[in-house]
């Protein structure tokens, strides 16, 4: 009698195993979206510090008599789009970076970041 209490044992164990990585296996979609989120919000920050660094960038430039434009794509990853608008007013150029933010969700669509510069005009 006490062989076969043990053998049922065992027996439900081993369906318990096989329930818990069914329901790991449902469960992985869902842990894959959170990742993919996470790395989605460290990719926009990454975004709108490169935005920053190239409207300084292409500030610097046009206060110097150079590009804008040049200014800020020296600035940024070469895997980003980067457009600088520079406008001077007196004795300053103030340059707006825009930079695509790119997405790695499918579905998922973000405005571009957009940051903006002032530097002195070098006469």
């Amino acid at each position: 009698m006490p062989y076969r209490l043990f053998s049922r044992r065992a027996s439900r164990a081993g369906r318990d195993r096989g329930q818990v990585a069914i329901e790991y296996l449902g469960f992985i979609p869902v842990l894959i979206l959170v990742a993919m989120a996470g790395v989605q919000i460290g990719l926009i920050a990454y975004t709108a510090q490169q935005a920053g660094t190239a409207a300084r960038a292409g500030a610097r430039a046009a206060s110097l008599d150079g590009s804008a434009q040049d200014g800020c794509v020296n600035a940024v990853s070469d895997w980003l789009s980067v457009t600088c608008d520079p406008v001077e007013g007196g004795d300053e150029v103030t340059v707006t970076a825009t930079v695509e933010i790119p997405s790695i969700v499918p579905g998922w669509n973000f405005d571009p970041a957009q940051k903006t510069a002032t530097m002195p005009l070098d006469h």
